[in-house]
């Protein structure tokens, strides 16, 4: 009988071990295509920043687009990131909030017709990009 207790709480044990890597595995493929995403983004944007310069549909994909990541931003805040990554969730929650402020302020420069060509490259924005890339890398590393 306490043989079968005893090898009962070591599976239940593993088991919760064993979930946890999961939950990790899992949680760094969300942040990847999380970044692949915002990746993305920071090549596309610059371009359609200087299309949109003169180009009225160009403003608009660069609106949409603009929308499309703030998205992006809301569904990857909503994932709840397994202890093990933990800290580094919390870097990246951070820095999309700031670039969600970013995509904010050139959403509302957009309404107001205040475009600028340099609203993006010159911006936190990309920047923001750049370090949530090295987080992903950590996070990464929890993953192997």
């Amino acid at each position: 009988m306490k043989l079968m207790a005893l090898l009962t709480v070591v599976l239940l044990s593993g088991c919760s071990f064993l979930q946890e890597v999961n939950s990790t595995l899992e949680y760094a493929n969300e942040a990847k295509d999380y970044m692949n995403e915002a990746a993305a983004f920071a090549e596309e944007a610059p371009a359609l920043a200087e299309k949109a310069a003169g180009n009225a549909q160009a403003r608009e994909d660069l609106q949409q687009s603009l929308l499309d990541m703030k998205e992006e931003i809301q569904t990857f805040k909503e994932i709840e990131a397994p202890g093990a990554a933990q800290d580094a969730h919390s870097q990246l929650i951070t820095y999309s909030e700031s670039l969600e402020s970013g995509i904010d302020s050139a959403l509302q420069q957009l309404e107001n017709g205040e475009y600028k060509l340099q609203m993006l490259e010159d911006s936190e924005m990309m920047r923001n990009i750049n370090e949530m890339k090295q987080i992903l890398d950590q996070i990464e590393q929890l993953g192997s």
